[in-house]
């Protein structure tokens, strides 16, 4: 039976190691070994365990009952299924937030839309997309605009799938020498959000999330040609 304390310390074993995988601080590929791991984060094997086969349920680790985990690897027929899936339901609980957003959901919005301005500022156009703290604050600008959505399981799976296509775009963006600059695209996506405007805020939304896939693409085609 598991205990407050012992769901308490998977937590904190299953967040370490997500934000690491994600970040690519373990690499696509990699044995993650159980007595490392414990070693690496101060925790027992039960809890290391436990939050391994949670992420394998995640769909960035691979559970093998005789080879024990590892880090997924990445594939472009895994990201199109990533962005395929986010389009559809990002766009759908878009256009629910618009129609049932109210005062406190364009407050939401714009205040997200400021504290991102704010760190791009001061990070100015250098590794912005590999800083820590600008991707908390683009995932919780994505996530205001959706949360006025009714579908609790809906936001659930949208979060799984930012995770992993955020893990792509961190490789993705360790690797290419131009960086995508997104500051108006979320301008203008929030104008049209706040507009109400759903058929334009969901078919911008759904152009930006498309755009990362053809540089996603390209990144991983070259990685596949570097290793042949």
């Amino acid at each position: 039976m598991q205990t407050p304390q012992s769901g308490s310390l998977i937590e904190v074993a299953l967040q370490q190691m997500k934000r690491s995988i994600i970040c690519c601080e373990l690499a696509p590929g990699e044995k993650l070994k159980v007595a490392e791991l414990s070693k690496a984060y101060g925790l027992s094997s039960s809890p290391i365990r436990e939050a391994l086969n949670r992420l394998a349920q995640e769909g960035i680790v691979e559970a093998n009952e005789n080879k024990g985990f590892r880090v997924a690897g990445l594939s472009v027929d895994d990201f199109e299924q990533i962005t395929r899936l986010r389009t559809l339901l990002e766009g759908e609980a878009l256009a629910d937030s618009i129609r049932y957003g109210d005062d406190a959901w364009e407050a939401n919005v714009l205040g997200a839309y400021h504290r991102l301005g704010v760190v791009e500022k001061k990070l100015g156009s250098v590794g912005v997309v590999l800083d820590d703290d600008w991707s908390l604050r683009h995932k919780a600008f994505h996530f205001a605009l959706l949360s006025a959505s009714p579908s609790p399981l809906m936001l659930g799976i949208i979060d799984s799938l930012f995770d992993r296509a955020e893990r792509y775009r961190r490789f993705c963006a360790l690797r290419r020498k131009v960086e995508r600059r997104k500051g108006d695209e979320h301008k203008q996506l929030m104008e049209a959000a706040l507009e109400r405007d759903t058929q334009k805020a969901v078919g911008m939304l759904q152009d930006h999330i498309r755009n990362t896939l053809a540089r996603v693409s390209d990144v991983l085609s070259q990685q596949h040609s570097t290793l042949q």
